[in-house]
């Protein structure tokens, strides 16, 4: 264990806190079993190690960070790890990439039972394995999705200026005053292209030439390596996924027609639509559904958007298409907080109450003619109008 708490004592020392997202604040830190689930590369190492900087720094002797990835656990169970903890005064663990080590999901269920005042964290790219009925951790943890920078958290940190959070109801009822506030101190349009392509994952910061390297990297990472592990995929059906990847990125937006892609990319239909569910279960892909409610592995979407415009880019540079990002970008912001489903007039239904109509500032409401609460949202204008919203604007959700 001493080669453990050296390493997270290394990791800690260089844990930078001139910056700390607003889902800081969000957690219930004080639940004894926490789960913090999303895509590699979004954050969750940082935000737990800035936690145990900022609030167990007197209690660092009875805290430990371990990331279950380590070459350590080769040779080692988990839960002689925490027996060893607990004896000598363990009150605090936190556990990075969970779903790295084999039956992680029975070992944290004995370990909650075990060891009433042990104070547990965990992250991991996927954890649908905590509603696995067999171990029961569905409901001992607190479980929280963590997504990349807003754009509201993208702005913070390039001037330094921290905007509140706005709510849905906010923007709807007083976006043309919530736009005055923020135009009043920056000028939302300088940023947004650049968040657009290169701002949502905190990685961009260290080196924003490589970027674009460094995401086509963790692309790779996550459908050659954590797909495979987390659904037993076989690595020979990868470049069928690549591929697949490529033509949602290409498409504007992908509205899948399952026989003919089926047969282009050389798979069975109950395949392919169990690719559509694990990208989406992997946050590559965002699929919608007409009705949400029951969806299996093979129900059709009835479009699939990449997770994030800064995949675009990636993924595809030659062909980004602006309404296809602006349509992604909205998904993104919204659906985070939000329940967000296909509907046949306009583009989106948000909360199963409001429907959205997206594109440029020229945009009208000919296709929301007869709908209540129906909304234009318009790229290329700094203020709105009546019913008519900026998108960056949405941004500022969280």
């Amino acid at each position: 264990m001493e080669f453990l708490f050296e390493k997270y004592q290394q990791k800690l020392r260089y844990t930078n806190l001139s910056y700390i997202r607003s889902m800081m604040d969000d957690i219930d830190w004080d639940a004894r079993l926490i789960g913090i689930k999303g895509a590699r590369g979004i954050g969750k190492t940082t935000l737990l190690l800035q936690y145990i900087k900022l609030y167990l720094s007197d209690k660092l002797s009875q805290t430990l960070y371990v990331s279950l990835d380590d070459i350590w656990f080769n040779n080692h169970l988990l839960s002689d790890l925490v027996a060893d903890f607990v004896r000598k005064g363990g009150a605090y663990l936190f556990l990075d990439e969970v779903h790295k080590y084999k039956g992680w999901a029975q070992e944290l269920k004995n370990i909650y039972d075990d060891y009433p005042l042990l104070k547990v964290v965990f992250t991991g790219s996927s954890l649908l394995e905590i509603l696995n009925a067999r171990a029961d951790l569905s409901r001992r943890a607190v479980v929280y999705q963590m997504q990349g920078f807003s754009f509201r958290e993208y702005i913070a940190l390039e001037t330094s200026i921290k905007f509140e959070k706005l709510t849905l109801a906010s923007i709807l009822e007083n976006h043309v005053q919530e736009a005055s506030i923020i135009n009043n101190q920056i000028k939302p349009f300088q940023y947004f292209d650049d968040y657009l392509r290169q701002g949502y994952y905190p990685f961009y910061q260290e080196q924003p030439n490589l970027y674009a390297s460094r995401l086509g990297e963790v692309i790779n990472m996550i459908l050659e390596i954590e797909l495979p592990l987390l659904r037993g995929m076989d690595i020979a059906y990868i470049s069928k996924i690549k591929q697949l990847l490529m033509i949602i990125a290409e498409s504007v937006p992908f509205i899948p027609n399952v026989s003919k892609l089926s047969e282009r990319i050389g798979i069975n239909r109950a395949t392919l639509l169990s690719y559509f569910h694990y990208l989406d279960e992997i946050n590559l892909t965002k699929n919608l559904f007409k009705d949400a409610k029951g969806i299996s592995l093979l129900q059709k979407p009835s479009k699939v958007y990449l997770e994030n415009t800064n995949l675009s880019f990636a993924i595809s540079p030659q062909h980004v298409n602006k309404g296809s990002l602006r349509e992604t970008f909205f998904i993104n912001q919204v659906a985070y907080l939000h329940e967000l489903n296909y509907t046949d007039r306009g583009d989106f239904k948000v909360n199963n109450h409001y429907t959205f109509e997206i594109g440029g500032k020229d945009k009208d409401f000919k296709q929301l003619e007869g709908l209540e609460d129906a909304f234009v949202v318009c790229d290329d204008i700094e203020y709105g109008f009546g019913r008519k919203i900026p998108l960056w604007l949405f941004g500022f959700l969280y």
